[in-house]
């Protein structure tokens, strides 16, 4: 081998070295990652919207409850098709706790029909704009409907875009009341 291409096979190495050696340096005097802060979405905000009858709903009064919260609209598929299921579990675990609560993005007529239609008798609010940056503040980035979200004492369990299943909800909500 000449020795021109030695000496550039030399400084490439050490040049290599020297990178690796520095990245190294520099990994260890970093300082210790600060810790985890707490998970700003896990936590229920406070939040009022009016129901069907006119009034208010404040989530505060219901926060000692395992809460399903559920963003729909009439014109929405998914949230025609889950439906059934939300209205047979709320009246299966009335009594242990548990409140179905249906967030309308809808106008209240298209809201009302869609409560005789499935025979809707848990709450139901009325949102429209203000419900989806309530859903967007819940996670809900995407804006996706239906999007249910369900919480323990304010604590979020679940956060689901699309279509929720009988099979994903009804374990979440036993071991729920089991634990309490």
């Amino acid at each position: 081998m000449k020795p021109g291409k030695l000496a550039l096979l030399a400084l490439a190495g050490l040049l290599l070295g020297g990178t690796v050696a520095g990245i190294y340096k520099w990994q260890r005097n970093l300082p210790d990652a600060p810790p985890e802060a707490p998970d700003p979405y896990s936590q229920l905000p406070d939040f009022s919207l009016p129901n069907i009858e006119g009034g208010m709903w404040h989530v505060a009064k219901w926060r000692d409850k395992i809460l399903v919260v559920n963003f729909w609209a009439s014109w929405c598929p998914p949230c025609r098709k889950e439906m059934p299921l939300f209205v047979q579990l709320q009246e299966q675990f009335a009594d242990k706790d548990v409140l179905f609560v249906g967030i309308a993005i809808d106008n209240e007529q298209a809201a009302r029909d869609f409560m005789d239609t499935y025979g809707i008798e848990f709450p139901v609010l009325l949102g429209e704009d203000q419900a989806m940056a309530l859903s967007r503040q819940l996670g809900n980035r995407f804006q996706a409907l239906p999007y249910t979200v369900v919480a323990d004492r304010g604590e979020i369990q679940l956060r689901q875009a699309g279509e929720v299943l009988e099979s994903e909800l009804r374990p979440l909500l036993e071991k729920l009341i089991q634990s309490r």
